[in-house]
């Protein structure tokens, strides 16, 4: 399984110090520093996926579950939460090019909360498509302190692509063009990103 390199930084230091712990006999406690490098590991595996072959699906741009599915005006919110457990690489639910990335600072409550799409600190990034605009909101959550976008404006994406991560635990808010799109997905539901369909053109 591949793992991003933003793991060395948090799982280097604890293998080493449990070389140390090990060739000084504390093995219980070498261990248990070895299982935490190997799960923060596991937190930032990037595993392959492919896109359903149908062009008018658009897939999530998270792993996890979905914890909202409304209409916000002109737009319709599709949100999927990331728990710890999750791959939190995030994809690009459409091909399009970016238009704008905006960083917000603000809090870091939990990410299942409704008031996280509002108060919580985030990227938002605006992504121009062959049918329509899209916002694709990285939000960070109770114990998330990062978010790590690879986006920038100008830049295409393919359907599916990698476009950041967010570290331990978080949300991203879909926003789609309410008149243009039907919602394939309901409250609940598990998803994957960049593989799992969670709404549809209409205009097929």
């Amino acid at each position: 399984m591949p793992i991003r390199e933003e793991a060395f930084p948090f799982a280097g230091p604890l293998a080493v110090l449990a070389g140390i712990l090990g060739a000084f006999g504390f093995y219980a406690w070498a261990a248990f520093f070895l299982f935490a490098a190997l799960c923060v590991c596991a937190f930032f595996r990037d595993p392959e996926r492919r896109a359903p072959d149908d062009p008018n699906l658009l897939v999530s741009p998270a792993d996890g579950r979905i914890v909202a599915v409304s209409v916000d005006g002109a737009n319709t919110r599709i949100s999927v939460f990331m728990s710890v457990f999750n791959v939190h690489v995030n994809r690009a639910p459409s091909d399009g090019s970016v238009t704008s990335t905006v960083y917000n600072p603000g809090k870091f409550m939990a990410a299942w909360s409704e008031k996280a799409s509002l108060d919580n600190e985030q990227i938002r990034i605006a992504f121009e498509t062959p049918r329509g605009a899209m916002d694709v909101v990285m939000i960070a959550g109770l114990i998330a302190r990062r978010i790590v976008c690879w986006a920038s404006p100008d830049a295409r994406f393919q359907r599916g692509e990698r476009i950041g991560l967010i570290r331990f635990g978080s949300r991203v808010d879909l926003y789609l063009p309410t008149a243009r799109i039907e919602p394939i997905v309901r409250i609940g539901d598990r998803v994957k990103a960049g593989e799992t369909a969670v709404a549809a053109w209409k205009d097929r």
